[in-house]
């Protein structure tokens, strides 16, 4: 019997290409959008290995009617998506795509704070809307950030290399985090400081940390009241993570300046009252969004895959917290 592996989404080609070696057979979604989860359920009941993205719901009943599954292969670094702990119980390999897309997601969050302190996104309509009349010395005044204070929450890959760009501005970094980061300490001169501290003297909080039970509405309607009503909150790691309904009131009542967000509490929805403002600058999901970096995504989720398929250890492997 061949083996069998299902897409959830079509990949870049060269992932695509590493499949097709095997000579698996290999159904890939036709559109161009999540795979409902009717046609899910019906599409993974043989099969061998299926490669998913982030926004597939890989839970018990998922992984209870694909009986011959041996690898879940997420196209992703997070993965919350999958139901980690009984996928493991089950003999299931969960492998995902970690460190290739870090510089894209810092370099993305860089131009969520310099969107949002310059006011790029509400100057661009300004334009387009035709109102540019003549240059003004009060026009779209905006926040400078040479000198400023970076907050970086979550200091693990990406964190860091958010911050290392900091330097760059000449800017201050306080990071929370569980353990003291001494080499990135060493290369930042980044402190070390409670999330009261960060939050109470930051001019840009910048959240990476991943989504868990314990860091759902981590930011919530008592922590950006901490913040200074000149401070920006900027989210590209999970939208849950933030109180978006407080987020919301924060924004509408100038408790805090501004914020660039990449995610979403009921992604793919936006809250409609963010979609109104401002004040807040909006990107679909786009942390990994290079050429580059996908395509090394492609070619890694597929790698790690056929290497569980061959009874091989792969490169990444998920294990349960």
């Amino acid at each position: 019997m061949k083996t069998k592996v299902y897409l959830t989404r079509r990949i870049p080609d060269e992932g695509i290409a590493l499949l097709k070696k095997q000579n698996y057979h290999l159904v890939i979604n036709p559109l161009d959008k999540p795979v409902p989860r009717k046609i899910l359920l019906q599409e993974i009941k043989n099969i061998d290995g299926i490669l998913c993205m982030l926004s597939d719901r890989i839970d018990r009943r998922v992984i209870d009617t694909a009986q011959r599954l041996k690898v879940i292969s997420n196209y992703a670094v997070g993965y919350d998506n999958i139901d980690v702990h009984y996928a493991s119980k089950k003999g299931i390999i969960i492998t995902n795509t970690p460190g290739v897309l870090t510089e894209a997601t810092a370099e993305v969050t860089w131009a969520l704070i310099f969107a949002i302190a310059r006011r790029v996104a509400e100057a661009d309509r300004f334009v387009r809307q035709g109102k540019f009349k003549v240059w003004s010395p009060t026009l779209l005044l905006g926040r400078l950030l040479t000198g400023k204070i970076l907050g970086i929450v979550g200091a693990g890959r990406i964190g860091q290399a958010v911050a290392k760009k900091a330097s760059a501005f000449g800017m201050k970094i306080i990071y929370y985090n569980r353990r003291a980061k001494t080499s990135f300490e060493k290369q930042t001169q980044a402190k070390k400081a409670s999330l009261e501290t960060i939050l109470k003297n930051a001019d840009f909080v910048s959240i990476h940390l991943p989504l868990t039970e314990e860091t759902k509405h981590f930011i919530g309607a008592k922590e950006l009241r901490m913040m200074k009503d000149t401070a920006y909150l900027i989210n590209v790691a999970r939208g849950p993570i933030v109180d978006e309904s407080a987020l919301v009131s924060a924004l509408k009542t100038k408790i805090i300046a501004g914020a660039g967000l990449d995610v979403y509490e009921k992604e793919p929805d936006v809250h409609q009252d963010l979609v109104k403002l401002d004040n807040v600058v909006l990107l679909p999901h786009l942390g990994s969004a290079t050429i580059e970096t996908r395509t090394e995504m492609a070619i890694i989720a597929a790698e790690n895959l056929i290497a569980v398929l061959q009874d091989k250890k792969p490169r990444f492997v998920v294990k349960p917290t």
